[in-house]
């Protein structure tokens, strides 16, 4: 098994700090928290693929990627977190993430790779995290739970010059199941400043964290 993402996968993600790529349909969706997101129909599933700009105050890029690569942390202060952890299949490190969904909706799980980089470009340091879906033979899926087969996410930070850090996110997610389309779009809408409130606090709280943890 070797999954892996490409250099130039990593470049193009970079590269939409200084140069963002919102040709064609690309429709300013919202903006919320300094915070941009724009969103580009799909018309297989009905759904939205997104790219999201802006920045995070008061928070150095380095701490940003610690907090968001550490999944430990997350189960402590993602609330939608039902199980998640780290397995190693045939030499390739996998995600498994469940996510817990409001009743009647069943939780939906997924299996996946991600990889950060720390990239150093004309004296800039740039994080880049690429993360996508893959099908795992040794983690079959659960009878209660929707696997999602249809995911993809890159985000990439730096700092802003000052103490914060510049952020873009571009992002797709195929729930699947019987959930209306509209009803995924609404939640994407509302999900993203949510999850952004979420990360301000998990970067404030993550030296306490890892001091409880006798790191």
């Amino acid at each position: 098994m070797a999954l892996q993402f490409s250099d130039e996968q990593f470049q193009e993600a970079w590269r939409e700090l200084d140069d963002p790529q919102l040709e064609g349909e690309w429709e300013l969706f919202t903006s919320s928290m300094g915070i941009q997101i724009y969103r580009l129909y799909d018309q297989d599933s009905g759904l939205y693929e997104y790219k999201i700009f802006g920045s995070l105050a008061d928070y150095p890029p380095d701490e940003c990627a610690a907090v968001y690569m550490d999944l430990e942390y997350r189960k402590h202060w993602d609330g939608y977190v039902k199980e998640l952890s780290e397995k190693v299949y045939d030499g390739q490190t996998i995600i498994y993430w469940e996510v817990k969904y409001p009743f009647p909706l069943s939780n939906r799980d997924y299996t996946y790779i991600r990889e950060m980089r720390e990239l150093k470009v004309n004296g800039r340091r740039i994080w880049v995290t690429l993360a996508k879906n893959v099908s795992v033979p040794q983690c079959p899926e659960k009878s209660s739970v929707i696997r999602v087969q249809d995911y993809k996410q890159s985000l990439a930070m730096e700092s802003d010059g000052e103490v914060g850090t510049r952020v873009y996110m571009n992002y797709f997610d195929n729930p699947g199941g019987m959930i209306p389309s509209w009803l995924i779009n609404w939640a994407a809408k509302s999900g993203v400043p949510s999850f952004l409130t979420d990360m301000k606090k998990a970067c404030k709280n993550y030296a306490a964290f890892q001091q409880r943890a006798g790191r």
